[in-house]
């Protein structure tokens, strides 16, 4: 809109510059503006500027999103990477997780976390998952274990029984 002068506002001819780039130029100028106007900023500024950034941005985006946001773009970025990825790259990032994360804690955080991963494992497991799974330990152990017949109750057999057991 123009005002009393008959000029136009900096907004309105922002705008209709604006217009009349997006009808003159295609996909491949914005990207190319984008690439050198990204390499220009990354010239004029270091690791902290970034991190700022990264900062305030996910700040403003965590206040105007949920959870079921964040589980939805994880999911994706999940999809894309296991398509570009192997086995091998997962377990070698694992390791390195590992790694690092058994550098920076000891033995007590190991414990808290294996004990809050047993809490709410039970909280959302019921007795007949226990059962199963000590079977199948049972199982596997007693696959692993030499035939010899030494008069003892194989391991296999133990599991077996303790399922039953706890069934009753």
């Amino acid at each position: 809109m123009a005002n009393n002068n008959e000029k136009m506002s900096r907004e309105e001819a922002g705008r209709k510059g604006g217009e009349t780039t997006a009808k003159n130029h295609d996909k491949e100028f914005y990207q190319e503006i984008g690439q050198k106007g990204g390499e220009a900023t990354s010239e004029n500024h270091d690791k902290e500027f970034y991190q700022e950034i990264g900062q305030k941005g996910g700040e403003a985006t965590s206040e105007n999103h949920d959870k079921e946001f964040y589980q939805e773009i994880g999911q994706k970025g999940g999809e894309a990477t296991s398509e570009n990825h192997d086995k091998e790259f997962y377990q070698e990032i694992g390791q390195k997780g590992g790694d690092a994360t058994s550098e920076n804690h000891d033995k007590e955080f190991y414990q808290e976390i294996g004990k809050k991963g047993g809490e709410a494992t039970s909280e959302s497991h019921g007795k007949e998952f226990y059962q199963e799974i000590g079977e199948k330990g049972g199982e596997a152990r007693g696959n692993q274990r030499d035939d010899s017949d030494d008069g003892k109750m194989s391991r296999e057999e133990a599991g077996r029984k303790g399922g039953e057991k706890s069934r009753r």
